[in-house]
């Protein structure tokens, strides 16, 4: 099981939890912990050998730590997720194969889309399959459709897995930490629309992908996880926009890899990543 912590810095914090954790006879497999000292924050997660009774361990590691301390003690469980999708193939794709082999750490209870390019395919995986079309609805209308359906499956997280439609404030608040997307750009380098032909046109020679949790500034959510990869003037922006794809696809892995795992801890605009 895994045990998980972020709370104000201290002396002896470290000490206090292996302590309770020793008393209740609960074996340390890995302990990863870190101090940001401009925040004054600690960071911790654990991962325990055994099984226990979890809010039971909860009050009993309170009772060493700052009131202000976040406490989860997970079992691990395979996390429930629902995708966004919009045209795009590649990310969703690599999801449900891993999916179907069981090595996504997650289950996928539905996909939604707001076209139905990629019905087929979730059908061939058996996963259910929603169209939201957001033509001619407001955008109050079109969210509150994807919102019932979200609702319906009670998921841990929502993928973004190139939802190219922008949500509203209310609607990311609603999931608030939990909608995790994929950007086709070394953020905060060229945001919005058309990243491939902004860093084509400036001559760049690296392009990449970041991963991050959203948040009502666009594209400027807590990043998970990022890569780059060179490119020449001999590119084009077809080029570099099909190794993107690729970059894309694992760099979105790599995050929901950490964060069903949970290794990542968000502080403010921040992460805090054990890999």
């Amino acid at each position: 099981m895994i045990v998980v912590i972020q709370c104000k810095d201290q002396i002896g914090l470290v000490a206090g939890i292996t302590g309770v954790l020793a008393t209740e006879q609960l074996n340390i497999v890995s302990l990863r912990e870190h101090v940001d000292k401009a925040a004054n924050r600690f960071f911790i997660r654990v991962h325990i050998e055994q099984e226990t009774d979890s809010l039971a361990l909860e009050v009993k590691l309170q009772q060493v730590l700052p009131p202000d301390a976040v406490i989860k003690v997970n079992p691990l469980p395979e996390k429930k997720v629902v995708v966004l999708v919009t045209k795009e193939y590649h990310c969703l794709a690599d999801i449900l194969i891993r999916h179907y082999f069981k090595t996504l750490g997650a289950q996928v209870q539905c996909v939604i889309g707001n076209h139905d390019t990629l019905q087929n395919i979730c059908q061939r995986f058996d996963i259910p399959f929603y169209l939201v079309s957001h033509t001619q609805k407001e955008k109050e209308a079109f969210e509150a459709q994807l919102t019932s359906l979200v609702d319906k499956y009670s998921p841990d997280y929502i993928v973004l897995a190139k939802f190219m439609r922008i949500l509203s404030p209310d609607f990311v608040a609603r999931y608030t930490g939990r909608i995790i997307n994929i950007h086709h750009s070394f953020l905060p380098a060229f945001v919005g629309a058309s990243p491939y032909r902004q860093a084509y046109e400036r001559g760049v020679k690296l392009i990449g992908a970041t991963a991050h949790f959203v948040t009502n500034e666009l594209d400027e959510g807590p990043i998970i996880a990022q890569q780059i990869i060179p490119v020449t003037h001999s590119h084009t922006s077809g080029d570099m926009m099909k190794a993107g794809k690729e970059i894309e696809t694992s760099v979105l892995a790599k995050a929901l890899h950490l964060v069903f795992e949970d290794r990542v801890f968000v502080y403010k605009n921040k992460t805090v990543v054990f890999e």
